[in-house]
């Protein structure tokens, strides 16, 4: 019998890091609680994939990417939105959807970027931060997955 695999030592910086994303996450739901969405799910995951934050807005679906970053880093958050991480993020709704039935409302990707300044947390909301209309050949403003 083979022993079990040890997991990977984390680092004091991967650890920092976790931490402070989890702040971030933490601000953006209060803040979008706070804009009348109302949070459904928080770190939802299938498989590989993961939802930060899944919003109903007046019926709309609303899945939240939340990009956390150092003032004083090379990068924007909202620079971590890439073109892959955008299809990683549409494969994940499509499985939110699946796996609780609801193929039938209207959906739109937001992304909240958290900006930290040692405890000081700036944020700012773009709804509708991406689009797939060019992608899946819709011309609505809601996505809807099919």
């Amino acid at each position: 019998m083979t022993p079990p695999r040890a997991a990977p030592p984390t680092t004091p910086s991967a650890t920092g890091n976790a931490a402070i994303g989890a702040r971030g996450e933490e601000a953006a739901a209060r803040l979008l609680a706070q804009r009348g969405l109302r949070v459904l799910a928080r770190n939802w995951r299938h498989g590989g994939l993961e939802l930060d934050i899944v919003c109903d807005d007046r019926g709309t679906l609303v899945f939240v990417e939340v990009k956390t970053r150092a003032a004083s880093g090379p990068a924007r958050p909202d620079e971590a939105l890439t073109p892959a991480k955008r299809g990683k993020l549409v494969r994940a709704a499509r499985q939110y959807l699946a796996a609780h039935d609801c193929w039938d409302r209207p959906c739109r990707f937001d992304l909240v970027c958290v900006v930290h300044d040692g405890a000081t947390l700036t944020l700012e909301h773009y709804p509708h931060a991406f689009d797939l209309t060019a992608s899946l050949g819709g011309g609505d403003a809601a996505w809807q997955p099919w």
